[in-house]
């Protein structure tokens, strides 16, 4: 399980996606999975799910959790995409 200081990864397809939900949880007076769950209107199963890198929620529930948290949606979660062997937008390939 990763301490609260860390963000917790739940990618699975074109980047690395994480969240710091459990982290700012904690900070919200001990705010409960259920609490969190009641005010975003998902069960505590989910947030459970996305605390652990179980599950990656739509961008509506990111944006509810975010504003349940009181934060931001980019101090929740994050994303770096994951280099394939694609080249950048605007340049060209080497012949």
């Amino acid at each position: 399980m990763p301490s609260t200081s860390e963000a917790v990864d739940v990618g699975k397809g074109f980047g690395d996606i994480s969240n710091r939900v459990r982290e700012l949880r904690a900070t919200r007076d001990g705010m409960t999975q259920q609490a969190l769950a009641d005010a975003v209107g998902v069960t505590r199963q989910t947030i459970h799910a996305l605390e652990n890198a179980k599950y990656s929620p739509s961008l509506e529930v990111a944006f509810r959790v975010a504003e349940a948290l009181g934060v931001p949606l980019d101090q929740v979660f994050s994303y770096s995409p994951r280099d394939h062997g694609q080249r950048k937008p605007g340049r060209r390939p080497n012949h």
